[in-house]
């Protein structure tokens, strides 16, 4: 008898679950019929869709389609494979319909898990809730943003015929990647940027996304760095050499450069700055991964603060695995003409004559400079976008992609006036060779030879360089990104 109670609980929850299901599959539930407009409504999806109308929908209809809807047309592949059926690339009504159905299934009870009070309707406390309870800390200004972007009617709350004409053509499988979606396409105040790799979810890792989008990365990166090579090499130039060249400035830099080796020297060290992109994107992308995965296993998804940490942490895993490489770009950068006919000779001859440790040098530095220049590049782009959208973009989530890149362009600034004397010190002790009239100076060694010798301005020797490049990087980057983007079919 005391037992009966507990038995039954259970099994009325089970209960529940099954009544749930029951709607979602159509079935009589409560004495509800079926939706007698939903054949209505998948014919007249298939008739617009069917451009050509030959009773079948290709990947290019479905793709001009999504388009016309404001969806992005990456979602048509993930339609496409889980409805054909037979696997011919193309979608008769009864696959198209059969789709939609158990798409709509999904919809249903993701909507009923977000509906807490079962009154048929999501508002703007339940949206934050969900968010909340799945990592993503946001305030009712955000969770409203969120709702406006589904609300039609304006009632500030969202029926299931509007949750599910929003997300029908958006292959989501849970709310987990509800979540995710909104996150990204609402830019929450979650420290996405530069310092912070991106997350991703399962679906967009099965799908490859994450690694093309890696790939579109690494290729704006390596058209950045070379557009902007001559400028970078200047600014090694003169934090290596500005302090016994009291005349040195950037002009004088530039044409001893070119009468010592030629224009093309300009572009001295470019080679293996380039080549170390993608080994540092991936390590950094799944020390990423790993890190928030075992902080996901400690207690839930990880918040802003944690996953900066998480962030930084990855940067560092990065650095400590190809710092190597950034020792022989240094010292690839100041070569003079006929020392090293190449990437390996360079590192035979450090190894030669330095020793293993040699590759290391300017590593302490290079790394303590991870977290000023991290934490107050984010800081700073965060609140001047936030401010941004409080002020002009009222009704909008979305700042523009100028906007952003204003935010990115000042936040970057930020950071490298913080950790310049930082790595001004690594550059520097990465330059020095062991000789017997010059001794190895530390990283404290450098800061008090630097101030004694040519005061606090000597900490940003060659830093005027390093700001003309900021703005065209930032540039180059972007449209090569983007380009990047459309050939490898990389979609937000």
């Amino acid at each position: 008898d005391y037992l009966a109670p507990l038995l039954v609980l259970p099994l009325l929850s089970m209960l529940d679950c099954v009544a749930l299901e029951a709607c979602a599959l159509e079935m009589p539930c409560n004495g509800a019929s079926p939706d007698p407009d939903r054949q209505r409504r998948y014919t007249e999806l298939f008739e617009q869709l069917d451009l050509n109308k030959d009773g079948r929908v290709d990947i290019s209809e479905l793709r001009t389609g999504l388009a016309a809807r404001g969806l992005h047309r990456g979602e048509a592949e993930e339609i496409v494979l889980e409805s054909d059926i037979n696997h011919d690339g193309l979608l008769d009504f009864q696959e198209f319909s059969q789709y939609l159905r158990a798409h709509e299934k999904r919809l249903w009870l993701m909507f009923h898990s977000l509906d807490r009070n079962n009154d048929g309707r999501i508002d703007v406390g339940e949206i934050q809730h969900s968010l909340r309870k799945l990592g993503v800390d946001v305030t009712m200004e955000q969770a409203s943003r969120v709702l406006q972007s589904m609300d039609k009617d304006g009632t500030m709350t969202i029926d299931w015929n509007e949750w599910r004409d929003h997300f029908l053509f958006n292959p989501l499988h849970n709310m987990e990647e509800i979540v995710h979606h909104w996150k990204h396409s609402h830019m929450f105040d979650i420290g996405e940027h530069l310092t912070v790799p991106d997350e991703f979810s399962e679906r967009e890792r099965r799908s490859g996304l994450v690694w093309r989008q890696l790939v579109a990365g690494a290729m704006a990166g390596a058209v950045s760095r070379t557009g902007t090579a001559p400028l970078d090499r200047l600014k090694v130039f003169l934090q290596v050499h500005g302090s016994s060249s009291r005349g040195i400035n950037l002009w004088s830099g530039l044409r001893n450069m070119v009468q010592e080796g030629g224009v093309f020297s300009l572009w001295r060290g470019n080679g293996i700055n380039v080549l170390k992109i993608a080994p540092e994107s991936a390590i950094k992308f799944m020390a990423y991964e790993q890190w928030l995965i075992r902080g996901s296993k400690e207690g839930g998804s990880l918040r802003v603060q944690e996953r900066f940490i998480a962030g930084s942490l990855a940067g560092a895993t990065a650095q400590t695995i190809i710092y190597p490489m950034e020792v022989l770009k240094t010292r690839l950068t100041l070569r003079k003409t006929g020392q090293y006919s190449g990437m390996a000779d360079c590192a035979k001859q450090i190894l030669k004559t330095e020793g293993v440790r040699a590759f290391y040098r300017g590593y302490l530095p290079n790394t303590l400079g991870i977290i000023p220049y991290a934490g107050i590049d984010l800081a700073v782009y965060e609140t001047l976008k936030n401010a941004w959208l409080q002020r002009y973009c009222v009704d909008s989530a979305d700042p523009g992609v100028l906007v952003l890149l204003g935010c990115g362009t000042v936040s970057s600034t930020c950071g490298q006036l913080a950790s310049y004397p930082l790595a001004l010190i690594r550059t520097r002790m990465q330059a020095q060779a062991i000789t017997e009239d010059k001794p190895k100076l530390t990283m404290v060694g450098q800061f008090k030879y630097i101030i004694s010798h040519e005061g606090v301005p000597g900490l940003y020797r060659g830093i005027t360089p390093n700001f003309l490049k900021v703005i065209p990087a930032v540039s180059i980057s972007y449209v090569v990104y983007e380009h990047m983007k459309k050939v490898l079919g990389v979609g937000y």
